[in-house]
């Protein structure tokens, strides 16, 4: 082997790949591995090619593959973690209930709260006082509600209809809890009025 050119001493040639270079360069390792002179001179020619190449490169005379400038691109990209989807509710929920703001929950609250503490610490026998309250509350009612959706009509509406299912329901639950009622010294007509307030809360305040 002549050491004067490196491929010539590997027994490649000057366009060989990196690959084929390190290819023969390990065979002649292997059939040369007790001729210590020789494995010297295959070292030689595969550092002095090495040295080259990258001089080359350096200077822009041999393109680099895009393999190894850009070996990001060889990489693929993690597809992007889309967020699954929570489970929903059904679809005719989502249509009547909004998502309300803080003030639209708290503001409300505020004054059915105030409406109920009237009903229930205000005397037993009080019914005027009751009737007062509830005319309040629906007044409470339709002005958020309206509000909310600028349709004074559909507002009355619901208000009044929430009012009714208020009251009967609230006063079939009293019937069935009337001792615990008496116990509590709570009027049946008292326990529906709250009941009544509840409702109106939630419908102005969550329904769209």
């Amino acid at each position: 082997m002549s050491d004067q050119n490196p491929y010539e001493t590997l027994g490649v040639s000057e366009e060989a790949t990196f690959d084929e270079i390190q290819d023969v360069r390990s065979r002649l390792l292997e059939e040369h591995s007790d001729n210590g002179k020789h494995l010297e001179m295959i070292e030689a020619a595969y550092d002095a090619i090495l040295m080259e190449r990258l001089r080359m490169r350096q200077e822009g005379k041999i393109k680099v593959p895009e393999r190894i400038r850009f070996p990001e691109r060889l990489v693929q990209a993690l597809p992007k973690e889309t967020s699954t989807p929570r489970e929903q509710s059904p679809a005719w929920l989502q249509n009547i209930l909004t998502q309300p703001s803080t003030t639209d929950i708290l503001l409300p609250g505020a004054w059915f709260l105030g409406l109920s503490a009237i009903s229930v610490f205000y005397p037993a026998g009080g019914d005027s006082m009751l009737q007062l309250v509830l005319i309040v509350g629906v007044g409470v009612s339709v002005y958020f509600l309206n509000v909310k959706e600028g349709k004074f009509g559909r507002s009355v509406l619901l208000t009044l209809l929430t009012l009714i299912v208020g009251l009967v329901g609230g006063g079939i639950v009293a019937s069935w809890l009337s001792p615990q009622l008496i116990s509590l010294n709570l009027q049946p007509n008292q326990f529906s009025t709250v009941v009544s307030f509840i409702l109106l809360w939630l419908v102005s305040s969550f329904l769209r």
